[in-house]
């Protein structure tokens, strides 16, 4: 059963905030969850409230168990039942090559991307799973392409975080598959989002759009739509499965 709340993690920009502008439209009540960028995130909501949603803003850093169970909590009071959780709040670091990078960079990639969706995960569990008296639901990790490729000489760390989500996704799923709780995962790659400005290459996907069998980026909306439909009842039966959101790569 894909009723309910659903949290998104990292929502106040990029694909996170598509997905729930997406959501928001269908009628479910959302979470936005931001480390940061309160304006961004607050942005959300007015939108989709506008459009006759229910939704809300919470500050949480995806790296601090506390935060998140704050955040869990919060959704419980002030949403209600958790239907839904999308996995994607993810960060990286300037572009490098492997005998480049320190133990600080990896453990900071590492605990957002990797630990930061397994305590998520387990917080979605211990809600939806029929084990735990719940009615089910259903969990969308935000993997890439990265996980796939390994992006040398730029990001092996983040892919390899990537790698390790995919991972969760197959495990997971076929932990919780009898206990109502779909899995699975998107593998979006050159979607125009601010994360390149992040790595320290803003124009990576304009640069990189010529070499794509589609000859373009991605936006944001493409992969969101994957991921409500993911959601949705329309996948009731897919779980332990991927997405692959690449133009072809």
């Amino acid at each position: 059963m894909d009723s309910g709340a659903v949290l998104i993690t990292g929502g106040s920009r990029g694909i996170g905030a598509a997905v729930a502008r997406r959501l928001g439209q269908s009628g479910r009540a959302i979470c936005v969850s931001y480390r940061a960028d309160a304006e961004s995130a607050r942005a959300v909501v007015a939108e989709v409230t506008a459009s006759g949603g229910e939704a809300i803003a919470v500050q949480a850093d995806m790296s601090r168990p506390d935060d998140i169970e704050r955040l869990f909590s919060i959704v419980d009071t002030k949403l209600g039942r958790l239907g839904g959780l999308v996995n994607n709040v993810g960060v990286l670091e300037k572009q490098c090559r492997v005998d480049e990078m320190d133990a600080a960079r990896l453990h900071r990639i590492m605990t957002t991307n990797v630990i930061g969706y397994f305590v998520c995960a387990r917080h979605a569990v211990r809600r939806m799973s029929t084990a735990y008296g719940g009615v089910g639901g259903a969990i969308v990790n935000v993997s890439s392409a990265a996980s796939r490729v390994g992006s040398p000489g730029e990001y092996v760390d983040y892919a390899a975080s990537k790698g390790a989500v995919d991972t969760l996704t197959i495990g997971l799923a076929r932990e919780v598959a009898g206990e109502g709780i779909r899995v699975n995962a998107v593998r979006p790659g050159f979607i125009d989002t601010d994360i390149h400005a992040s790595g320290g290459d803003p124009g990576r996907v304009a640069r990189l759009a010529p070499g794509l069998p589609m000859r373009r980026g991605g936006r944001p909306a493409e992969v969101a739509a994957a991921i409500a439909w993911l959601l949705s009842e329309d996948a009731s039966y897919v779980t332990g499965s991927f997405i692959d959101l690449a133009g072809g790569k």
